[in-house]
């Protein structure tokens, strides 16, 4: 079979991905034609053809309709045999977050990519952030990012608890961007803020304040021989654990089976039992370490987000590790 595909990122990694990887280990993948800088998502597949330079949000057109998941958030009608309209409110939220899992198989990135290269960085904490325009609104209207003030008191947290952190925040030029990320880069958006004393500053400029955080973005620099998506997938494969956004980065941390702080300010993982089913994808893929923080609402409150971190990744002592 010859699967084509260019959906948004999320819907690549949790409808496509684990199709196509189904299908080669029942011997029918033939061909996958992705987006540019997909290969490395596809290690399995012999032929693998990155043709597509943008993404599109238009599932009719993005290879979604081949697959037996064709949307990311349920498949109400492949396991009930029922529209999601015709479910009672209970199995309803029993659904959400739920697929056909039949045909339904993650490939095992953190296996596969295991390096001992990063070492000498561990334990490191991935931070994954975002920042873009979502659905023509004003960036003003963005909820799903981490402003400054709250990445300092993340980075200051995992820090002084003996963490390295490493910030990924992708300025959309790594990859075949979607109509978002291609807004945001038209209007040249950044991440600042003003902190007293020193002026606007950007996340990235943040990162330049501190000896055990690292931008990503830089760190890529150093590793030149690797496409962008190579190097990511072997340095999550060795990540101590996540902070992270919703969305398709939040799902990539998913996939490599270390606890995951995942911060949901809006989406339909916010319906009922969303994440916390157990037959969620998101579970599935992380094998039950996604630690939600659900944030409802028109504004940020960024202190739920604090307090599940240091739940989560407190109590450590390098010294005894």
């Amino acid at each position: 079979m010859i699967l084509r595909a260019n959906p948004e990122f999320a819907s690549e990694l949790v409808c496509i991905i684990p199709y196509a990887h189904w299908l080669h280990k029942e011997g029918e993948l033939e061909k996958v034609i992705t987006s540019t800088g997909m290969e490395s998502f596809y290690y399995f597949c012999d032929d693998v053809e990155e043709q597509y330079k943008f993404r599109t949000l238009d599932n009719l057109n993005s290879g979604l309709n081949e697959v037996p998941n064709n949307w990311v958030h349920h498949n109400a009608e492949a396991v009930t045999g029922k529209d999601y309209s015709e479910l009672t409110e209970e199995e309803q939220n029993n659904m959400n977050g739920v697929l056909d899992y039949r045909k339904w198989s993650p490939p095992p990135y953190k296996d596969y990519y295991q390096t001992d290269e990063f070492n000498h960085l561990k334990p490191y904490i991935v931070v994954n952030n975002n920042y873009n325009i979502e659905y023509g609104k004003p960036i003003s209207e963005s909820l799903r990012f981490f402003d400054i003030k709250t990445l300092y008191d993340i980075f200051n947290y995992l820090t002084n608890s003996g963490y390295i952190v490493i910030y990924k925040r992708p300025n959309n030029t790594e990859f075949a961007p979607d109509h978002n990320e291609i807004e945001t880069l038209n209007r040249n958006i950044s991440l600042t803020a003003k902190v007293e004393g020193q002026g606007v500053i950007t996340d990235y400029e943040l990162c330049e304040y501190y000896n055990d955080v690292i931008n990503m973005n830089k760190m890529k620099e150093e590793y030149s021989q690797c496409t962008y998506n190579d190097f990511q997938l072997k340095l999550f494969s060795s990540a101590d654990g996540f902070v992270t956004t919703n969305g398709g980065g939040g799902i990539l941390c998913s996939y490599f089976k270390k606890p995951v702080v995942m911060y949901v300010p809006h989406g339909k993982e916010l319906r009922k039992n969303y994440i916390t089913n157990r037959n969620s994808y998101l579970n599935k893929l992380s094998d039950d370490n996604i630690h939600s923080v659900l944030d409802p609402g028109d504004v940020n409150d960024y202190s739920k987000v604090i307090k599940k971190v240091k739940e989560v990744f407190g109590g450590y002592n390098k010294w005894k590790h």
